[in-house]
């Protein structure tokens, strides 16, 4: 099997297939060089296909669509969806809030993993708002040639998004109560 490290079976990596890190790379200034990916007949595009906050509904199935690509082996999808439980108790509903600065985290995050992973395209957003169990909160997509570099890329955007993103989540509890989750 070929990978980005590693040349497809039966080919010779030679200079010619080999690239260095982008300008600005930190590998940059050490000479680190990375096979170029073989089975490839151009570079990965690294479109943004989107990376909003918003109070609209999400769909996982839209974002894989927005993602499409000729060059594309993988789409990799992530939705997060609302639960009906947490820490053992029944959750009815959540409130998101976002900081004004929520969109622009969210792009900043996808152009970091567009740069730092070989794929074609990302689609991330989160909602905000009133969400009812079932709703999509968090939805992800990216497509690549393989399906490592779409898993890969997929999951550094969740765990970065889950990291960074100024959003703040508000419980509705099936008795009544309710309760903030993940503020400072």
């Amino acid at each position: 099997m070929s990978t980005p490290e590693t040349p497809a079976a039966g080919s010779v990596a030679t200079t010619a297939d080999v690239a260095g890190p982008p300008a600005g790379d930190p590998r940059a200034a050490g000479g680190a060089r990375t096979p170029r990916d073989a089975s490839r007949v151009a570079p990965p595009a690294r479109r943004l296909a989107r990376a909003v906050v918003t109070e609209d509904v999400l769909s996982v199935a839209e974002h894989a669509a927005a993602v499409e690509d000729p060059a594309a082996g993988a789409v990799v999808t992530f939705g997060g969806i609302v639960r009906d439980h947490d820490h053992g108790a029944r959750v009815s509903r959540l409130e998101y809030s976002a900081h004004p600065s929520a969109g622009r985290v969210v792009e900043e995050v996808a152009r970091e993993v567009l740069a730092a992973h070989p794929v074609d395209a990302l689609a991330v957003s989160h909602r905000t708002g009133a969400l009812e169990v079932g709703d999509v909160a968090f939805a992800v997509a990216v497509a690549a040639a393989h399906r490592r570099e779409a898993f890969a890329a997929c999951e550094e955007v969740v765990e970065e998004v889950k990291a960074r993103l100024p959003v703040w989540k508000r419980q509705v509890l099936a008795d009544g109560g309710a309760e903030w989750v993940g503020m400072p």
